[in-house]
């Protein structure tokens, strides 16, 4: 059965052990499948199996249905574009909600498309023809002042011409002019003209072609449009200048037409008489007027389509989505040999069985079903998907675990305590609670607001920000805590506890550090004594404080890492992993830094002056000697023999004996059920989703060697683990250093100069530095750090982390935000 029935030794937790799961097996009636999807889909507490593995997606029954939701969402993302061009935002604020089947709502989509389409068209038209009149009636403005000036300066010259003719004049000098007129009308030239718009970009490069083309038989004249102009075939504005080129001849005339398509020139026809000319500028403008208020009244009609398609949009768009969703998994199930009914197989929480079954009765009721689903529970060895039900708070502690990888059906969820032991490790490093309380505003900040945050799109650092808030909640208020027992505000210690226990024999030594200073108190009652802080002795104590914490951290969290594989192995009847794995570690671990842990507990209490570090290196080298003034307790050497004696028997205890009992396991249950074998979770001898329940030859060598890696990893690893929790101290000790070296260096430096602007730009680099140094870059590579000493020294004490995750089929994961 892929659920466990071992696991009544533990109490239940909702996130020690992942959901208990079932395989189920659904048949549904044709007439009532697409409701039972749809019903299974609003509840969300099914991961379907795809029964049409080998089919493509165009083989499969409803490729059809998905096909046409894919032409709707595209309907869809044409009217949130067009929406969005028109500066509308949809709204689900509407007056009439009616519900629309799949059909219905196919139908209205295509008739609103074609209606806006259409609009669309006859507005571009509408535009185009507008943008062409305005340029238009530009042409014949200024080509109106080239003709006009040109007749002035005609008539003008024509004047001039007239006074200068003298009454002395020969008789027959009208006479041989009358005769040139008359007898040569051939050489009488007509021009032609052409007149539009050219680009002002391209303006002088038009004219230089024309010129080099025409070999200057043109005359070119262009005046400065003031305004910009909307170009009818582009649509942009376009800053242009008026041309007018006079030629003579068909050829010229042809060349000029080629250059001016060329250069994107619009061409529009001027009549040569002024009277024709204001008639035609008139008239122009008479269209211009009566196109922008047809423009206008189809603005307002378009404007109020859209209007009513954005009330109406995100319900739209969740339908088509769903639609979408419900055929997809549709053509995950397979069709019963009759054609009559469809068969669903999925993994289900076994919490979840009334819920589905009740979906089940609704689903066929309410589409008229004269025969209702059935729903039964497979037997199966596959292993199952595993299933956490999360909050908001506990989720993102459990993405944590996940991003190392998702556990193993229901096997011990290292997530319920990293959310203690993730923010405390953190803290350990970033002690100080000025910069604690700093972070805890910054989180606030983002609970306040959360819920104006999860309606918004963030950027990417934002986003991931926002969904660790809790995470950095929790960071913060354990930053505090540990920021009180070093007793540490930005660096600065505060008796906030009481009076330091150390006094001053004299008053004349006020000004020196530890030396003069005597015990005069009671102890401080909670953390680090101010008196250490900026004495001699401050750095030496401290490292030797923190360097010793950190060990007893880590040796008691890869005890509790241990433990944890202890209660997997009950769970799962494992006997050979307890007795093989489990006692031989515990043994071999305390034997040696439990046992350093106790010595610094007792040293501590004591008050003993014993080098632990001698006591420990010739633990191993001399351990008959006598320890001498390193001794911390009556039969320690004696105690140091046995513990030395244990550890060497825990390594080939860890060896040799797990190896050949898998080997008899085997032998016992040869031929037997395959059962037996996936209870001892030995991913060497089982695959786990093998369905045939046949299993491969035994491999001995292969056991062995596996064990051997084992054996050496633990051994191995107990010391680098161990030393690797020293990054707890180093990491303290640099944030500590920092935060006093901003503190002394910037604002009490800056505070010495009685300069008010250098104690102004003393406070700015002051925060900048905190804020930029320590609580950034410093709270990711403390985050950083505590994420490795989860993954690497804590999870693999017990975690193997191969499971894969429950991921249902739920309308919750719709996200009306993102096109698919």
């Amino acid at each position: 059965m892929a659920e466990q029935t071992g696991g009544g030794c533990c109490p239940p937790m909702d996130l020690f052990r992942s959901e208990s799961m079932q395989l189920v097996q659904i048949i549904i009636p044709n007439e009532s499948a697409h409701r039972t999807i749809d019903y299974l889909g609003e509840i969300g507490l099914i991961q379907f199996k795809d029964l049409n593995a080998e089919k493509s997606p165009f083989q499969r029954t409803y490729a059809n249905q998905i096909k046409r939701c894919g032409e709707m969402a595209r309907k869809l993302r044409l009217f949130k574009e067009q929406m969005s061009k028109a500066g509308l935002l949809s709204s689900s604020m509407s007056a009439t909600q009616v519900d629309l089947s799949f059909d219905d709502l196919e139908v209205k989509l295509g008739e609103l498309e074609s209606e806006l389409i259409e609009m669309n068209a006859n507005g571009d038209k509408l535009q185009r023809s507008y943008n062409e009149l305005v340029e238009y009636r530009l042409v014949l403005q200024k080509a109106g002042e080239f003709f006009h000036i040109a007749q002035s300066n005609a008539e003008a010259l024509h004047r001039e011409q007239a006074s200068n003719q003298t009454v002395e004049q020969s008789l027959e000098t009208p006479l041989l002019s009358e005769q040139e007129a008359v007898t040569d009308p051939s050489k009488q030239v007509k021009l032609g003209f052409i007149t539009g718009l050219v680009p002002r970009e391209k303006s002088m490069a038009f004219e230089r072609i024309l010129f080099r083309a025409t070999r200057g038989n043109v005359y070119l004249r262009q005046a400065v449009v003031e305004e910009p102009v909307i170009d009818p075939v582009s649509g942009e504005k376009v800053e242009k200048n008026v041309f007018a080129v006079f030629f003579s001849g068909e050829r010229a005339k042809s060349k000029i037409l080629k250059i001016c398509e060329a250069f994107g020139a619009n061409r529009y026809s001027v009549p040569e008489d002024l009277g024709k000319q204001a008639q035609m500028i008139t008239e122009v403008s008479g269209r211009i007027s009566e196109l922008k208020t047809t423009i206008d009244a189809g603005l307002v009609h378009r404007g109020n389509l859209l209007q009513t398609i954005g009330e109406q949009y995100d319900r739209w768009n969740i339908l088509a989505r769903k639609e979408k969703s419900i055929y997809h998994t549709l053509n995950m199930l397979s069709i019963d040999v009759t054609k009559k009914c469809l068969v669903a197989e999925g993994w289900s929480p076994v919490f979840a069985t009334k819920q589905i079954q009740d979906a089940l009765q609704r689903a066929t009721h309410d589409s008229n079903s004269e025969v209702g689903a059935i729903f039964r529970v497979l037997r199966t060895r596959e292993m199952p998907p595993t299933y956490f039900q999360t909050n908001k708070f506990t989720s993102s502690f459990q993405d944590i675990v996940d991003a190392y990888g998702v556990a193993k059906y229901q096997e011990a969820n290292p997530g319920v305590y990293t959310i203690v032991t993730f923010p405390f490790l953190f803290a350990v490093m970033f002690g100080d609670w000025g910069h604690g309380i700093c972070l805890l505003l910054a989180t606030m900040f983002f609970l306040i607001n959360e819920k104006k945050f999860s309606s918004q799109k963030l950027g990417d650092i934002m986003e991931m920000t926002f969904g660790g808030r809790y995470v950095i909640f929790m960071m913060s208020l354990f930053s505090i805590y540990t920021g009180l027992v070093y007793n540490e505000f930005f660096s600065v210690p505060f008796e906030l506890f009481g009076k330091s226990a150390y006094g001053c024999r004299d008053p004349s030594c006020r000004d020196s550090t530890t030396a003069g200073l005597i015990k005069v108190r009671d102890t401080y009652p909670f953390g680090v004594d101010p008196a250490w802080h900026g004495s001699r002795s401050e750095l030496p104590y401290l490292n030797s404080l923190k360097m010793k914490m950190s060990i007893l951290i880590g040796v008691a969290q890869m005890n509790l890492g241990i433990i944890l594989s202890f209660f997997n192995g009950l769970f799962f009847r494992n006997g050979v992993n307890i007795w093989c794995q489990f006692v031989p570690q515990m043994i071999f671990l305390n034997a040696l830094f439990g046992y350093l842990s106790v010595l610094i507990i007792v040293k501590w209490c004591t008050g003993s002056k014993a080098d632990l570090y001698h006591v420990m290196i010739y633990m191993f080298l001399s351990p008959t000697d006598e320890l001498g003034e390193n001794q911390l307790f009556p039969g320690q050497k004696m105690t140091q023999l046995a513990l030395l004696l244990s550890a060497l028997v825990a390594v080939p205890w860890m060896l040799f004996p797990k190896p050949f009992l898998l080997k008899a396991q085997h032998e016992r249950h040869q031929g037997q059920s395959y059962t037996a074998l996936q209870e001892a979770e030995e991913s060497l001898l089982v695959e786990s989703n093998d369905d045939s329940g046949h299993h491969g030859e035994f491999e001995f060598s292969e056991i062995f060697v596996h064990q051997l890696i084992h054996t050496i990893e633990f051994v191995l690893g107990a010391v680098s683990n161990t030393a690797s929790y020293l990054r707890l101290w180093a990491l303290s000790l640099a944030h500590s250093e920092l935060s006093s070296v901003f503190y002394e260096k910037v604002l009490l430096l800056a505070w010495g100069y009685n300069n008010i602007i250098i104690l102004i730009v003393g406070i700015i680099v002051f925060v900048f530095a905190t804020v930029g140094v320590l609580l950034v870059m410093e709270t990711l590579s403390a985050f950083l750090h505590a994420l490795r000493l989860h993954w690497v020294e804590f999870q693999n004490k017990f975690y193997e982390g191969d499971g894969y995750k429950f991921s249902p089929f739920s309308f919750k994961l719709i996200d009306v935000g993102e096109d698919e």
